[in-house]
């Protein structure tokens, strides 16, 4: 390391060690509201299921309660103690848990984005804490292993491998696409027409600006997936670590690898395991194991193959999302030394 590198070092090695400090604070911060938020659900008997049902209601809620409880025992531990690695352990243990708590947000987050209203907004706030706890919590589990010097690694493509995953990911949603634009001209797929269709999202409670676009052609799902597609490739390519030079005073600078990270994360979390557990589910409806719901379509089996295109393309993008996620974070680790 030269002079000049390790100059520059110092005083962001003491902004280190103050985020260090912090994000433990934080994290015990976030566990006491979140089992305040548990407890005032589990005394007010609110639902934090997904659907809104009172069943289990109180139950769900004391859960909450006991997750916010160990989360704040073991980020007090480490603001008190340092962070031993019997803390760590810990501390990935209610992370984990957090995020699990957390699943579906994404979807929620899709819904709110389409002009539609969550089924529960408790359920959806409960979400939000445990996606933020998730990462606090992560972020005090790993506060010591954060080089606090300002040498990176030059931008770098990930391996072929990585980009087959990725272009797998970009194809799946070709057929998804399809399908939507076909609704969205005004034609017809799996026997319902596109007006049939609208009509569908306009009795769901779908916003003027969702119905608007979709009046144009334009499906705001399809517009959805190439966002998705466009982060997909950023963790791939070089581009993706440098800020281009359209965003005038970033341009030339390096991107904070929690720009990306954060919600190629949370997809990955929600995407693949939702995509997995949908396909496993229209395989047993397929073989005739269980009964597919037609819903607004003129069969079962045309619900049916709605339905297996668009699990096919969550489940190779959210595969495909968690395979770029890890080559970008190791990509992009600052180098040892």
């Amino acid at each position: 390391m030269t002079s000049t590198e390790r100059t520059m070092k110092a005083p962001w090695s003491a902004r280190w060690q103050r985020w260090r400090r912090w994000v433990a604070w934080a994290s015990m911060l976030w566990a006491v509201l979140y089992a305040g938020f548990g407890l005032a659900c589990a005394l007010s008997g609110t639902s934090l299921l997904p659907f809104g049902s009172d069943s289990g209601a109180p139950g769900l809620g004391w859960a909450v309660v006991a997750l916010g409880a160990l989360a704040t025992l073991v980020s007090a531990a480490v603001v008190r103690y340092g962070l031993r690695p019997g803390l760590r352990v810990l501390l990935w243990m209610v992370c984990g848990l957090a995020g699990i708590t957390a699943f579906s947000l994404l979807m929620d987050v899709i819904t709110l984005m389409a002009g539609q209203g969550v089924d529960s907004r408790a359920a959806a706030v409960n979400k939000v804490l445990a996606a933020v706890g998730s990462g606090l919590l992560a972020a005090t589990a790993r506060s010591d292993r954060w080089d606090a010097g300002i040498a990176t690694r030059t931008p770098s493509a990930a391996p072929q491998l990585v980009h087959l995953s990725a272009w797998a990911g970009t194809l799946a949603f070709v057929p998804y696409a399809t399908m939507k634009l076909v609704w969205a001209s005004g034609g017809t797929f799996a026997g319902i027409t596109g007006a049939e269709m609208l009509a569908v999202s306009e009795r769901n409670g779908a916003s003027g600006i969702f119905l608007t676009l979709e009046s144009w052609g334009l499906d705001p799902t399809v517009l959805l997936a190439v966002v998705g597609v466009f982060l997909l490739w950023g963790l791939v390519r070089p581009w993706g670590q440098v800020f281009p030079r359209w965003t005038l005073f970033l341009r030339g600078r390096r991107v904070p690898r929690w720009l990306p990270l954060a919600p190629a994360l949370l997809g990955a979390a929600t995407l693949a395991p939702y995509g997995v557990a949908g396909a496993g589910y229209l395989t047993l409806a397929t073989t005739d194991a269980v009964t597919m719901r037609r819903g607004d379509f003129p069969s079962s089996g045309d619900a049916l193959l709605v339905g297996w295109i668009g699990i096919v393309a969550f489940a190779v993008y959210g595969i495909a999302l968690t395979v770029a996620a890890r080559s970008y974070w190791l990509r992009t680790r600052a180098p040892a030394g």
